[in-house]
């Protein structure tokens, strides 16, 4: 008999996961827009997405390192009450300076209160349902993060962003009230009976830093598509139609992200990476020839089939590689590893664009997903020639 899976705690926390990032996720696609717009520079819009990851990639291996001293309940309270400020200060600011810095200080929030959604999610889910757990709750994280930048490209175009800031408070109200209904695990480990280990070794599993890199490829290219989409519908003549890519990634990520962690439990990860990865090629392709409708839709079906089976994949590979006591380790560096491919991305990729052009910078950024294709087949050919040589070293002893 199975082990329960679907809890009322674990239904909490993935709801409250699709709320947080719809709040944050729509702010990342319309700080971009906003500033863009307002300094005529694609690299200043990436600029503010830049910020906001690079510190939250920097909170993470703080509160990696101390959840298992914590009242998690308690810390997830008072990160989003924090949060929910900085927004609140972000609507009465118009000086580049000053929003640059309130999106670090929202990064900050962004890295604590992902880390303890992941680490409580995580907490909650029986080992022999690891891959399918973790795919619910990347799926939870997923359509936050696309649905939430598709709902900022409709309401800058038809209202204003204001409005972006507005939608992205009301739904973190509506997280915090929530997060009172949580239950915090126990503490395991008091501060003063543990040994001394560094910030290094607490944050840092090198079991977890294959899967984690790759997912920081990947997140590269979702960068280009979080980021800059909106300037590839101008100079295409599709305006604020481009929000529909969005709306086909939500489907597709819900359609694939119940079989690909069974996939995961049951056969492992090289069943998923493989096709992922050359339909993320394709659905970068397609954006870099998009002048139509069709074309976009076809783009988002193919990325959205690889974004619904690659973050959980490679989030679910991190977290098996290590001892269970270092699973906050895991989750902590695997989204670190995202938020850190997301400001590669965002400043990397506006540079290109503002000197090749929107199409062809999806080209370029196809090129990466070819890059951590290549390193997925070397390692996994590495690894199939070890396996045979301890194979047949094996058979060699029983002669």
């Amino acid at each position: 008999m199975k082990e329960k899976l679907w809890t009322k705690q674990y239904i909490l926390v993935i709801s409250m996961t699709i709320l947080f990032f719809l709040s944050m996720q729509s702010l990342l696609g319309g700080f971009p827009i906003y500033v863009a717009n307002m300094t005529q520079d694609p690299a200043s819009g990436g600029l503010m997405t830049t910020a906001f990851m690079l510190a939250a990639v920097l909170s993470r291996p703080f509160i990696g390192v101390i959840i298992p001293k914590i009242n998690m309940k308690q810390w997830l309270i008072r990160s989003i009450l924090f949060t929910v400020a900085m927004v609140v200060l972000s609507y009465f600011t118009t000086s580049l300076g000053l929003l640059i810095l309130l999106r670090v200080m929202q990064g900050i929030g962004f890295g604590f209160i992902t880390t303890l959604f992941a680490t409580l999610a995580t907490n909650l889910i029986p080992s022999p349902r690891l891959g399918e757990g973790i795919g619910y709750f990347g799926m939870s994280t997923s359509i936050g993060s696309t649905l939430g930048p598709m709902m900022a490209i409709l309401m800058i175009h038809s209202f204003s962003f204001k409005t972006v800031l507005v939608f992205s408070f009301l739904m973190l109200v509506l997280v915090w009230l929530a997060s009172y209904w949580v239950k915090s695990p126990p503490i395991l480990v008091k501060a003063n009976d543990e040994p001394k280990a560094s910030i290094m070794q607490a944050a840092f599993d090198r079991k977890a830093f294959l899967p984690c890199f790759l997912v920081m490829l990947f997140y590269i290219t979702f960068a280009g598509v979080v980021n800059f989409l909106d300037g590839l519908g101008e100079v295409s003549g599709l305006g604020g139609q481009t929000s529909i890519f969005f709306l086909f990634i939500a489907i597709m990520l819900v359609a694939t992200r119940p079989f690909s962690g069974i996939i995961f439990d049951r056969f492992g990860h090289k069943y998923l990476i493989y096709p992922a990865s050359f339909a993320a090629i394709i659905g970068l392709v397609l954006l870099a020839k998009t002048g139509s409708m069709y074309t976009l839709v076809f783009a988002g079906i193919f990325y959205g089939f690889a974004y619904g089976v690659m973050q959980p994949t490679f989030q679910a590979w991190a977290v098996s590689q290590v001892s269970p006591e270092k699973k906050a380790t895991a989750n902590a560096m695997s989204l670190s590893f995202m938020d850190l491919g997301q400001a590669i991305g965002a400043f990397a990729l506006g540079r290109t664009a503002g000197i090749i052009g929107y199409h062809s910078m999806y080209g370029v950024a196809a090129i990466t997903i070819a890059v951590l294709l290549v390193i997925y087949l070397s390692i996994h050919l590495v690894i199939n020639k070890k396996r045979r040589q301890i194979l047949n070293q094996e058979q060699a002893d029983v002669v």
